[in-house]
């Protein structure tokens, strides 16, 4: 069945089955290689896009279950505000080391501090829950939310 949705501010359609995973619609039928497989089952967040702002694992949800929401991926936050802001901070402070799981990072980040402008260590840690990273950046990735957010590193 042919889907048309919502990504990154353009429409976009794809003809695949409506159980397809979101997932595997944008990597390999609209070739956004941006987001990345990681676990299949949700628990590791390097999938993570935002579905109407809201930071989602795309490997468990069915394209036929997004309809006409704005699906965001890695490759429009440049245009968002946050997401701009919140990239040039992971530069600044070099927080990729193998970098697989900083598409989801980015994501979580951004959506967080659309929702927490200012956030504390505790929001950081609970936002960023689930969000596996195997060369543990984890205190450069909490830095460069602080940083994103204007506050300073601790």
């Amino acid at each position: 069945m042919a889907y048309t949705l919502n990504v990154n501010g353009k429409a976009l359609s794809a003809d695949v089955d409506g159980d397809t995973p979101l997932l595997w619609v944008l990597r390999d039928t609209l070739n956004l290689v941006g987001t990345k497989y990681g676990c299949g089952v949700a628990a590791c967040g390097a999938c993570t896009v935002h579905i109407d702002g809201q930071p989602m694992r795309s490997c468990q949800i069915p394209v036929e279950s997004v309809g006409k929401a704005k699906v965001s991926t890695i490759e429009g936050m440049a245009a968002n505000p946050v997401g701009k802001k919140v990239q040039a901070a992971w530069t600044e402070l070099d927080v990729a080391q193998c970098g697989y799981c900083q598409a989801g990072q980015i994501m979580s980040a951004t959506a967080l501090l659309t929702k927490t402008p200012k956030p504390t260590d505790e929001q950081i840690d609970e936002a960023m829950n689930g969000n596996i990273c195997r060369c543990a950046t984890y205190v450069r990735i909490r830095a460069a939310i602080k940083r994103a957010s204007g506050q300073k590193e601790a």
